[in-house]
């Protein structure tokens, strides 16, 4: 196996002989044939395997309603403070594929399940109103193939606005309503650097959304055992709607990340910018901008 692609027990916490990952040049690139590198890698014999450690498809760090856990303080020139949390979760139900110690992207085809829910409080003068939660349900099927990744999904996106923002503002609620099947492909530039795009359209949808949604972005984190020393990461997301003649919002990320193991969770503290139509479905049609520090924990 080559030193490049050299994969050490979980008690190094290295990926690479040298200290640590950022001591390598991150355009160093991958192997060009993964399969071919690691046929004989221990657990890169396709099985069928259930509750899977990892996931082959990764979230999108920056995309805003991602299922993941995560909290942003952040100020907006029109709303003033807000803070936007997320509660959810995404995990691997069956996998054919390699097994939980390959030493490489995870290979083969993984049915998973996601939901989250995602509320935003208003700060401004001291009140912590409800102003808007989000709920979300998906299941994605992903494939793995090389640096390659693909993910045919389903999710279910309902928006409600709170008791405590429709009393004072006098707002009238819209029954906004998404069932979305999306298509999305990723693919890995070398260990560190993610290049994505999605598809999405709505096979019902309420509440003055159209079908059509597309993603695309970037991802920069660090592959592998960070250790307590951590490593940056950047993310950037376009997100675009039919509804706003395929204008959306843009959404950049960077900070500080730590990972325990090769394709584990990520953990990350950093700054966000976000520009474009609101965040919070229940009010789509809003436009922010928003500069906050958030803390996220992506699966």
């Amino acid at each position: 196996m080559p030193r490049s692609a050299r994969f050490p027990g979980e008690n190094s916490g290295l990926l690479f002989d040298e200290p640590n990952w950022l001591n390598q040049p991150f355009w160093a690139a991958a192997p060009e044939c993964v399969e071919c590198e690691f046929a004989g890698a221990h657990d890169s014999q396709w099985k069928w395997r259930i509750l899977p450690r990892d996931l082959i498809f990764s979230s999108y760090l920056a995309g805003a309603k991602e299922s993941r856990i995560s909290t942003i303080w952040f100020h907006d020139e029109d709303q003033g403070r807000q803070w936007d949390s997320t509660l959810g979760a995404r995990v691997g139900l069956l996998r054919f594929g390699t097994g939980d110690e390959f030493p490489y992207y995870p290979q083969g085809w993984q049915l998973d399940v996601e939901a989250a829910g995602s509320p935003r409080l208003d700060l401004v003068d001291g009140r912590r109103d409800l102003v808007a939660s989000d709920f979300r349900v998906g299941v994605p099927l992903t494939y793995g193939h090389g640096r390659h990744q693909v993910k045919l999904a389903y999710y279910h996106l309902s928006s409600h606005l709170g008791d405590e923002f429709l009393l004072r503002t006098g707002a009238t609620r819209i029954n906004l309503v998404r069932d979305v099947l999306v298509w999305g492909h990723s693919y890995y530039v070398n260990d560190a650097l993610r290049a994505y795009g999605e598809v999405g359209y709505g096979v019902h949808t309420d509440g003055g959304t159209e079908p059509w949604e597309f993603q695309f972005g970037l991802d920069f984190a660090p592959p592998c055992p960070t250790g307590l020393h951590g490593a940056p990461f950047f993310a950037v997301n376009a997100h675009l709607r039919e509804e706003f003649d395929f204008g959306g919002n843009f959404v950049a990320q960077a900070g500080w990340a730590w990972r325990k193991r090769r394709g584990g969770p990520l953990a990350r503290i950093g700054v966000q910018y976000y520009n474009g139509k609101s965040s919070q479905w229940e009010l789509f049609n809003t436009f922010e901008e928003q500069i906050g520090f958030g803390m996220w924990y992506d699966f």
